[in-house]
């Protein structure tokens, strides 16, 4: 059974922690319930989302094995090179996705939504016909709604009463794509291939070095900028992090460029232990500015020319 269970990749589970930007979002807008319902549903929501993605991560193994083969890493995974029967791989399937339902089912019917949107995002990302995961630059924007749909479900594990602003939504997406487009560059660079990358991934036989390193700067300045216009628009002291949220982009980029980069496997990210403590400092550095108040920064609100005199 430990084939089964390794498709599920539980080891995977820690990048749910991404819905907890979504429920710290809540609190700055809406404000904080009370703590005993609220840590109960985020225990729920969390198992819920951990069920989901696995669910698609046991059909997105499944689906790959033809391409995985290619793949100097990949290709030792279960359905690669062990004899896996596609009945038990259905029912874990389907076993999962039941779980993440009934998890979700206590939380509110927005957070149901949500989880079945994760489920459709997996559906359409590995099963043909649509199977974006194959068409360039499709592939990276639609891995990465993932992304905000995670935030989502952390937003409404606090609130089902309104939806966050637009520019945290689009900029949380494309903060996905620039790291789905920074793996996708870090997976090209180490197969150092490209007729064997092609072969593997289908999108790679369009993409270059080139390409995929342009179009995740494109997303890291979409990212950026509407993240921006959502800090400064809700909290004026939180323009004194943006210098410090670029540098992280930049430094996750520089990490692409090492050999065999932690990028490629996400949830191995805790091995690198200055970007943890780069990201721990910056969290630190937006609770500062949470409760800090700066009358300063009130210039940059205002619409009108300083006079000299």
């Amino acid at each position: 059974m430990k084939n089964y269970i390794k498709i599920a990749r539980p080891d995977h589970w820690v990048k749910n922690l991404f819905i907890v930007p979504g429920v710290a979002v809540a609190f700055l807008l809406v404000g904080i319930p009370q703590i005993p319902p609220l840590a109960g549903k985020f225990i729920l929501g969390f198992l819920a989302t951990c069920f989901v993605a696995s669910a698609n991560y046991v059909i997105n193994e499944w689906l790959d094995a033809e391409f995985d083969k290619y793949h100097p890493t990949k290709k030792f995974r279960p359905v690669v090179s062990e004899n896996m029967k596609f009945g038990l791989v259905m029912v874990e399937y389907v076993v999962l996705i039941i779980a993440g339902i009934l998890c979700s089912l206590p939380i509110n019917k927005y957070f149901l939504y949500m989880e079945i949107w994760l489920l459709v995002m997996g559906v359409l990302y590995n099963v043909k016909p649509a199977r974006t995961k194959d068409i360039p630059f499709l592939d990276v924007i639609s891995e990465s709604v993932n992304n905000m749909i995670r935030l989502l479900l952390g937003w409404f594990v606090v609130t089902d009463a309104q939806v966050p602003p637009v520019s945290i939504l689009f900029g949380y997406w494309m903060g996905g794509a620039f790291l789905m487009g920074i793996k996708r560059f870090a997976e090209y660079r180490m197969i150092n291939n490209p007729e064997l990358a092609g072969l593997y991934r289908k999108s790679f036989a369009h993409y270059t070095e080139l390409t995929l390193l342009g179009s995740s700067m494109f997303y890291a300045f979409c990212a950026t900028f509407c993240m921006g216009i959502f800090l400064i628009k809700y909290r004026l002291e939180y323009l004194v992090a943006m210098p410090f949220l670029f540098f992280l982009f930049v430094f996750y980029l520089m990490i692409a460029f090492k050999e065999d980069s932690a990028v490629q496997k996400p949830e191995k990210l805790y091995k690198e232990k200055k970007l943890i403590a780069y990201v721990g400092f910056l969290m630190l550095l937006f609770i500062a500015l949470t409760f800090v108040d700066i009358p300063m920064l009130q210039i940059f609100q205002d619409p009108y020319l300083i006079p000299i005199e």
